[in-house]
C-alpha cells in the first residue's frame, strides 16, 4: 500500500526571486505546488543532483552571497 503524503513541517524560507521563479515553474512542470515540489526534490536530492556541478556552483553562489545581500 502506498505512503499517504503528508506535509508534516512548515517552515519560514527566505528565497531569491529568482530561485523561487525556477521553483514555481518547476512545480508547475511536474504538477505539484511548491511545497510538494520542495518535498519531492529533497527526498530525491541524490538522484536529481550532478555532485560535481553541485559543488561548483555552491562555492560560486557562496562566493558572491554577501555582496547579493545587500
Amino acid at each position: 500500500m502506498p505512503r499517504r503524503f503528508r506535509l508534516t513541517r512548515r517552515f519560514p524560507v527566505a528565497m531569491t526571486e529568482d530561485g523561487y521563479r525556477r521553483l514555481r515553474a518547476f512545480a508547475r512542470e511536474a504538477g505539484l505546488d511548491e511545497g510538494e515540489a520542495l518535498s519531492f526534490l529533497f527526498e530525491n536530492f541524490s538522484s536529481v543532483i550532478d555532485h560535481d556541478k553541485l559543488a561548483h556552483r555552491l562555492r560560486l553562489f557562496n562566493s558572491e552571497l554577501e555582496a547579493r545581500k545587500r
